[in-house]
């Protein structure tokens, strides 16, 4: 069984094994999600269930199953929790309670983007994220109609790794004037409130991208540099940020609330309210506070 262990200043003993491990799972599941994409598990058939956050399929569910299965396999369940979308509610509120105490927990998105999946667009994603008292220290995204697999560690940097077992170093764009920088957002997921907001902010232009983390990617790739979560009635959940924030961060970029303080994950209530803002960091601050005071605009 691999031992984690905590270090002084940020540092982890036992961290590059573990990425490894999560590198290998995330080729895995993003196979299994490739397999059903494509009509070839299951005879072609994704039993689609619509439920109140979104629909799921039978993809989430196997990806899901195998990402537990193979990280529980290697890891064990008594120093990790687990924070799964699939699997957290239900979980017993005494459950979910104990889960909150588990200093190490590994957050998980089996299929980032279902409603992507689903309509055929590619812009789906696996999140795979190890968080260590609330904050991400590990974080594996695989696109795989990309056909690569993006990860970071805390203070080691981003990596993107080809499925010909290929990898390199990535970094965000250097672009550093309001006006020079693209927009990544959602096709789906904007109410008035964030249209309104999007309209007022002098993005040199927009592009429309489906799962959180292939949004995070286009910006690593650099064919981007912003993107905004605003919630409303609802909200972003941890296994939608947590792996993608690492990526982004260790890629030289910012990841960041409104008011630029860090997201904290597996606090109890999986929602991430307010405004989020992840950039290539060049304009971050100054992207936050208008944003801050255009919302005010909007809202008196």
């Amino acid at each position: 069984m691999v031992v984690l262990k905590s270090l002084s200043n940020d540092r982890y003993e036992g961290l590059e094994e573990i990425v490894a491990i999560a590198r290998s799972v995330g080729w895995g599941a993003a196979k299994i999600l490739r397999s059903y994409y494509r009509g070839n598990s299951n005879d072609g058939n994704l039993e689609i269930q619509e439920k109140k956050d979104g629909p799921v399929t039978a993809a989430d569910v196997e990806a899901n199953h195998y990402i537990l299965e193979e990280l529980q396999a290697s890891l064990g369940t008594q120093d990790f929790g687990y924070l799964s979308e699939e699997t957290y509610k239900s979980l017993s509120a005494q459950m979910q309670e104990s889960l909150q105490q588990q200093p190490w927990v590994w957050i998980i998105d089996p299929l980032d983007g279902t409603r992507d999946f689903i309509e055929r667009t590619g812009e789906y994603a696996v999140h795979i994220a190890l968080a260590h008292q609330g904050r991400p220290i590990l974080a594996v995204v695989a696109w795989p109609e990309a056909e690569k697999l993006y990860y970071a560690t805390l203070g080691g940097g981003t990596f993107v790794e080809t499925s010909d077992g290929v990898t390199t170093p990535i970094r965000v764009s250097e672009r550093n004037a309001i006006t020079d920088l693209s927009l990544v957002a959602s096709r789906t997921h904007r109410d008035e409130r964030f249209n309104q907001l999007l309209r007022q902010l002098p993005f040199k232009e927009k592009h429309y991208v489906g799962s959180v983390g292939c949004k995070i990617v286009t910006i690593i790739e650099q064919k981007a540099d912003v993107y905004i979560s605003l919630s409303g009635k609802s909200a972003p959940k941890d296994w939608d940020m947590a792996a993608p924030e690492l990526i982004l961060r260790e890629a030289g970029g910012q990841f960041t609330h409104f008011d630029g303080s860090p997201l904290l994950y597996n606090q109890g209530d999986v929602n991430q309210w307010g405004g989020v803002m992840a950039s290539n960091g060049h304009c971050h601050s100054t992207l936050c506070t208008q944003a801050s005071e255009i919302l005010a605009q909007i809202d008196s």
